[in-house]
């Protein structure tokens, strides 16, 4: 089989300083791809001020080894900074065909004990930024009648974790816009879809053991994004988890449940609570259309 190369494309990963978002950079570019590495440069909490050291590290990399690439500081949190970041591969390299978007911080806190400023944090960074250098990059996507997104969730979005409700939220946040951006692009050539990952990281560092370092490697992540983000990918609107050379595929499904016709009481469904809750059979909507068709042919 050929190799799946990227010549001629050009990529944006935000959080490209560090850990999973430095390894998609630096295995697009050793593909042949021009790449904006972006980072802000600050610790994994959103602080500690801003540097350009990492991501200039990661583009002096590439450039040693070959490639091309441009390093971008900018935040993904406002549109002037999500702006900037695309500019900058329009006039580095004159288009973008691949958004990445990767950035994060941690604010983990007790529900009971989180305060609104480290929701909004969090929210900020993951869900608003990958929503905003989305944006930014659409209209040239749209234009060229062609693209790739890939967003990062967790299964701490699709599952859920303690201490975690602003990370969360904003990562499962990041399956319902990614779903949307895979059908508003369809007819454009734009195909998006979203990774779950488990890797070891600065950012995940206090809850995965070192000893998982190596089996958890960040290089067992990259290979999804790469084939992702690849023009021979037509897989569009997909979850998948990965992690220590697992990919799996996650999907929201809905179980037939149960129908009653006319006057329905809460004695009703108490008494058919089982039924609505058996997932011996289900259905996994493509979008919403599906889902609602098959209520009304419920309803029939």
């Amino acid at each position: 089989m050929s190799e799946l190369r990227f010549d001629g494309r050009v990529a944006v990963v935000t959080g490209a300083g560090h850990g999973l978002g430095r390894q998609h950079a630096l295995e697009l570019a050793g593909r042949g791809a021009k790449v904006v590495v972006n980072d802000l440069g600050g610790d994994r909490h959103g602080g500690g001020g801003a540097s350009g050291g990492p991501a200039q590290q990661v583009v002096d990399e590439i450039v040693k080894a070959g490639g091309e690439a441009v390093t971008n500081p900018d935040n993904v949190a406002t549109p002037e900074g999500a702006e900037a970041i695309v500019q900058a591969a329009i006039d580095a390299f004159g288009k973008i065909d691949i958004v990445i978007n990767n950035a994060g911080i941690l604010r983990d806190r007790s529900f009971r004990n989180m305060s609104p400023e480290e929701f909004d944090s969090v929210i900020a960074v993951h869900l608003r930024g990958s929503f905003l250098v989305s944006r930014a990059a659409w209209s040239h996507l749209r234009d060229q009648g062609y693209g790739r997104v890939v967003n990062t969730s967790s299964p701490a979005g699709l599952f859920g974790n303690f201490g975690q409700a602003n990370y969360s939220a904003a990562k499962m946040g990041l399956v319902g816009l990614t779903r949307t951006l895979a059908a508003e692009g369809a007819k454009y050539g734009i195909k998006a879809n979203v990774i779950a990952p488990i890797a070891w990281t600065r950012m995940t560092e206090d809850v995965i053991p070192a000893d998982f370092a190596d089996q958890l490697g960040v290089d067992k992540v990259t290979p999804l994004v790469t084939y992702l983000a690849h023009e021979s990918n037509e897989t569009t609107g997909e979850i998948y988890t990965v992690g220590g050379g697992k990919i799996a595929r996650v999907f929201v499904a809905e179980t037939d449940g149960w129908v009653q016709k006319g006057e329905q009481t809460a004695e009703d469904v108490r008494d058919h609570w089982e039924q609505v809750n058996d997932g011996t059979s289900y259905t996994v909507p493509k979008n919403i259309g599906e889902q609602t068709m098959a209520l009304f042919q419920a309803l029939q």
